[in-house]
């Protein structure tokens, strides 16, 4: 049956695919205003925790703390996680090319799957180290400890908190935010345990606090994971739901039935819609597919492919288009 989609648009002026590059100057100055921001933030966070590393490292080798060498090492595994989210950034952004017609933006959707798998490994790691700790409880010099965590708590709480402004535009950010509040957690739950250390000499209380914050960032780093992986299969993104928008579409003056509607990911910033629209007539075509296209924009969805079909040439059977 596939022939008979050529019959359903047949009727119409050859600019029945209509697509919108007039209105999306002010939204992509605003949108390049919004990355150079965060960059801006990537960058003070990969320095502020680089040089972090090397003094952990440091104060690890010199008190003798195993602790504090492995939590360097971690560290130095979000460094990793924020350049990662900061290339992915850039690539959101890359233009289209003959072989790649929408840029590498999808690459930023594998990102995020990496990211929330690095977070995943970090968790796995945390766990086997505190329930090691509960069998062979290491000797640990709490002021140390306490001094080093603290910075710890600053550095990637001030991260997080530039961050958490950001992460509800992008799966990556939220990636980069929970990598450094989950290493805020660690750094509280280290300090904690560095004082009850202190005052009591009870060394269990570091693995509890460590399987507590491994369950921590393992809840939220699930939606991270599921989300990434919807966005890397063509699902529709999360925040959309196809129904609403198809009745919304509905809705508009001069729509007479929507079909073949399809929503994606392009980016972890950006989503497609493609659909059909049954119209009275072709006169209209123009003002439908503005209406249209202004909705859509309300609903944050800045790249779509509407085909205009007019009544007399929407086929009857169901199963042509």
């Amino acid at each position: 049956m596939e022939h008979t989609h050529e019959a359903c648009s047949a009727n119409l002026p050859s600019e029945h695919h209509h697509h919108d590059h007039h209105d999306h100057h002010g939204l992509h100055h605003h949108h390049a205003h919004a990355i150079e921001k965060l960059s801006t933030i990537y960058i003070v966070a990969v320095a502020l925790n680089l040089a972090f590393v090397i003094v952990e490292a440091v104060a690890g080798f010199m008190g003798h703390s195993l602790g504090l060498l492995s939590d360097a090492g971690h560290n130095l595994s979000d460094v990793f996680s924020l350049l990662l989210a900061m290339i992915a950034l850039k690539l959101a952004s890359s233009h289209a090319t003959k072989r790649f017609t929408y840029g590498h933006r999808k690459a930023s959707v594998l990102i995020s799957l990496l990211n929330a798998i690095i977070l995943l490994v970090a968790v796995g790691a945390i766990i086997v180290e505190s329930i090691e700790k509960f069998f062979t409880p290491t000797e640990v010099n709490g002021t140390l400890i306490i001094w080093t965590a603290a910075v710890g708590i600053v550095i990637n709480g001030l991260t997080a908190w530039a961050l958490s402004r950001q992460q509800q535009h992008d799966i990556n950010t939220r990636g980069a935010f929970l990598h450094m509040l989950a290493d805020t957690l660690v750094s509280v739950g280290v300090v904690v345990s560095g004082v009850v250390i202190n005052l009591t000499g009870w060394t269990l209380v570091d693995p509890i606090i460590g399987l507590v914050i491994a369950v921590v960032i393992l809840i939220s780093t699930w939606s991270l994971l599921s989300e990434s992986l919807r966005m890397s299969t063509d699902a529709v993104p999360e925040g959309f739901d196809v129904d609403e928008i198809k009745k919304k579409i509905e809705s508009q003056e001069g729509v007479l039935d929507v079909h073949h509607i399809h929503i994606w990911a392009v980016s972890t910033t950006e989503t497609a819609l493609t659909c059909h629209i049954v119209i009275p007539e072709a006169t209209m075509l123009e003002e439908v597919t503005d209406r249209v296209k202004t909705l859509l924009d309300s609903l944050n969805i800045h790249h779509s492919t509407l085909e205009l079909e007019t009544k007399s040439s929407h086929c009857k059977d169901v199963n042509c288009c």
